[in-house]
């Protein structure tokens, strides 16, 4: 799981949505992620590694912003999970399944 990554929640208030991974924590087995929308950039939410689970895709445009400490807005987060989002949210989609904007990760 690297900055940029799509992950999508398996547990807790947030479950059953798409996010992006903005920052790495100092302590091991946990993120930062956001959507944009109720977990915005300026406020991430702090997610065990092992409550989220990695869809294979990083958004390299939004990556390269972040690794570079460059101004990312809400709007670009919440486009970029359109894709994603947009999908019955309640269910949690099967493994494998091809998403849209970035490339897969091995």
């Amino acid at each position: 799981m690297d900055i940029g990554s799509v992950v999508y929640s398996k547990a807790g208030r947030d479950k059953g949505g798409y996010y992006i991974v903005v920052r790495l924590s100092e302590t091991a087995g946990f993120v930062f992620i956001a959507d944009g929308e109720t977990r915005r950039i300026e406020k991430p939410k702090l997610k065990k590694i092992r409550h989220l689970r990695d869809s294979g895709v990083v958004i390299e445009k939004l990556a390269n912003k972040f690794t570079a400490q460059k101004l990312v807005h809400n709007a670009e987060v919440r486009s970029a999970l359109k894709a994603y989002n947009g999908i019955d949210a309640a269910a949690e989609p099967p493994d494998g399944e091809e998403r849209p904007e970035g490339r897969e990760t091995s």
